[in-house]
């Protein structure tokens, strides 16, 4: 599968769309993200299961800014619309590979619990504007 342009439009529908979602910030004038690009369409290629996108900064600030991206390229990995990994440089396609295994190996129901227990720890497990008393 080749990779396909996430927008602030379609990255949400893409999350819940698709069970593993790699993304790759990046943006015209960054060189080592031109030198990324080959490597990350190489893996997308072998992986036609797992979607590859990519977040072009300077075109979608809002979604730079909302995960608060601060160096490029980075690649993020989500699964089952959680976020799993993020890191910034090139990675090669050994560290891109080796990550797609280890996310596909996560037992997503044990991640979700974990979730779940971080968020009552930080005293609110529920989304913005909820109105009742925890």
């Amino acid at each position: 599968m080749a990779t396909v342009e996430l927008t602030k439009e379609n990255f949400e529908r893409t999350l819940k769309g698709n069970d593993i979602v790699l993304v790759d910030f990046w943006a015209t004038w960054c060189g080592p993200c031109k030198a990324f690009a080959p490597i990350y369409e190489e893996v997308s290629e072998r992986h036609p299961d797992v979607v590859f996108g990519k977040v072009d900064t300077d075109a979608q600030p809002e979604l730079a800014g909302y995960f608060g991206i601060g160096a490029i390229p980075t690649l993020m990995a989500f699964r089952g619309q959680i976020g799993l990994f993020s890191q910034a440089g090139v990675l090669p396609a050994e560290a891109i590979e080796s990550l797609i295994g280890q996310i596909k190996g996560l037992d997503m129901d044990a991640v979700r619990r974990e979730v779940a227990e971080q968020e009552a720890r930080q005293g609110h497990a529920h989304g913005p504007g909820c109105d009742h008393d925890h």
